[in-house]
């Protein structure tokens, strides 16, 4: 019988998401969709002292921004519950009880000074310190003290943590459904601890039993956990759990855009890109960190941008939306080796889900910048105004900057073009212009052949000299759409205005 697919994101709440930990919860919904499976947040709190205010809320609310909807989880609820680890806390002593009984664990009584100057006495004879099946023989733990001082010492209320026992000389395989089978020899990896002295299990202990007990199929996760794999397989051997253990895939790093080491919040500062999904400020320090999200992205060109950053779909198709990213998703074609961050290329996908936008769309996200430059405008002109000027922008941010001659006129005028455009006559050529304006019928075609033929080449006129005087009139410079579409959306009255008003404000040159 087929097993059912249930994945989870489980991160942890010390900070906010990094732009890579929003692609593995990516990849997980993905694969959940197409396999018509389950997907779960799990909040990992285990580490108590790394805890920062409003970072589960922020995970929510950024994915919930780009679209990744689980099905249960800290926000949704489910009948496996509790989602948060720190509400799961009595369970887990039992299970790191049940590796003791059973030999695959063992209490360490070794103080922090104990160990630290462990690893000095290594580090004197140029060696690294390991608690492992080399030294643990040496230590404080109940594999060397009696059974009667363990449980002295335990009633005492002295410190304690739980360690796994590695088996000594053991091969462990962990098959990873991207790079294949993986082996480690037992005896290069260290006890590590699965419960610590304030009551809470680590990570390892946790991140097992949570997923045993979810009924997990598939963990996909970061390959900074690899390392960390032959432990849970070992982990789920020792539970007796072997059987329903999910399957791995270590997806491969997010890294900097020169591709050496994973992408940082420093690379991002460095070279003005967000590493995070939503703005976050630092509840200690204040200090602020920009996302994508406040920086003009759009969700679906985030979501976009980053499934195509160690995943292809084998075809040359770059534009995916969600429903075809969970169609033609496949753990087959994830790259085993790290993905570079392409600053540009995240620029050009929101780019061109800009020009998929609908106008009303992008129309409205345009209106606060409007209303803080004091303009109230009308949302058909601003629509129109939308669809003109957006395959100039790569962010709603842009528009402003690219549009505000649609909403004010100009009071003042480039000096560098008036010098080129506005040549001696120039006055009189405007001012023929008003008069066309005000004459003939108010049409594209009407104007156009009445400018440009009937009275431009006519008379031998320089095209190129009056059509940009007349766009500098209008703008302030020469920039901007073809001129008499702008005229037409301008209307008649507002460019006769802006004319009458160059001609007053620049007046007649001499050619000097």
């Amino acid at each position: 019988m087929e097993r059912t697919v249930r994945v989870r994101f489980a991160p942890s709440p010390t900070g906010p998401l990094h732009i890579g930990g929003v692609r593995t919860a990516l990849y997980n919904y993905l694969f959940a969709r197409q396999h018509g499976g389950q997907m779960i947040l799990r909040i990992e709190d285990t580490d108590q002292t790394r805890f920062v205010p409003g970072a589960e809320q922020y995970i929510i609310e950024a994915l919930t921004w780009l679209g990744i909807e689980f099905d249960e989880g800290v926000h949704v609820g489910g009948n496996y519950g509790p989602y948060r680890q720190s509400d799961r806390k009595p369970m887990y002593r039992q299970y790191a009880e049940q590796l003791i009984a059973d030999g695959h664990a063992y209490y360490a009584f070794d103080r922090p000074e104990e160990l630290e100057a462990k690893r000095k006495e290594y580090e004197a004879l140029k060696q690294t310190f390991q608690y492992d099946c080399h030294t643990r023989s040496t230590m404080c733990n109940s594999l060397t003290l009696s059974d009667d001082e363990v449980q002295r010492r335990i009633k005492s209320g002295e410190p304690y943590v739980v360690r796994f026992k590695f088996p000594a000389d053991t091969l462990i395989t962990v098959h990873d459904l991207i790079r294949g089978d993986v082996t480690m020899n037992s005896n290069l990896l260290d006890d590590k601890v699965l419960f610590k002295s304030d009551g809470m299990p680590t990570y390892h202990l946790a991140n097992i039993v949570d997923d045993h007990t979810m009924e997990v199929s598939h963990v996909i996760r970061g390959e900074e956990w690899l390392p960390s794999a032959p432990l849970h397989v070992m982990l789920y051997r020792a539970f007796g759990w072997e059987d329903t253990m999910p399957q791995f895939a270590h997806l491969p790093l997010l890294l900097k855009p020169e591709g050496n080491g994973k992408l940082s919040k420093r690379d991002g500062d460095r070279l003005g890109f967000p590493v995070f999904p939503l703005d976050w400020q630092d509840p200690k320090t204040g200090e602020m960190s920009s996302g994508y999200r406040e920086r003009g992205y759009l969700p679906q060109a985030v979501v976009n941008m980053l499934a195509l950053l160690g995943w292809n779909p084998g075809t040359e198709q770059e534009i995916l939306s969600m429903e075809e990213l969970i169609k033609l998703f496949s753990i087959e074609h994830i790259s085993k080796s790290g993905a570079k961050f392409n600053v540009e290329k995240a620029r050009w996908f929101n780019h061109e889900y800009i020009q998929m936008m609908p106008n009303e769309e992008l129309a409205n996200l345009f209106m606060p910048q409007l209303q803080a430059h004091g303009i109230q405008a009308d949302m058909d002109y601003v629509v129109k105004v939308c669809g003109l000027m957006k395959e100039r922008i790569s962010f709603p941010t842009e528009l402003w900057d690219h549009t505000a001659y649609f909403f004010q006129a100009p009071t003042s005028y480039d000096e560098a073009a008036v010098r080129k455009r506005w040549k001696p006559g120039m006055t009189t050529h405007m001012a023929h212009m008003i008069e066309l304006l005000q004459t003939l019928p108010f049409e594209y075609d009407v104007l156009h052949h009445a400018i440009l033929d009937d009275y431009i080449a006519a008379n031998g006129y320089n095209t190129g000299q009056i059509m940009n005087s007349f766009r500098l009139a209008l703008v302030g410079e020469t920039k901007g759409p073809d001129l008499l579409t702008l005229v037409m959306l301008l209307g008649k009255d507002e460019t006769t205005t802006r004319l009458q008003r160059a001609i007053d404000t620049i007046g007649e040159r001499s050619d000097n």
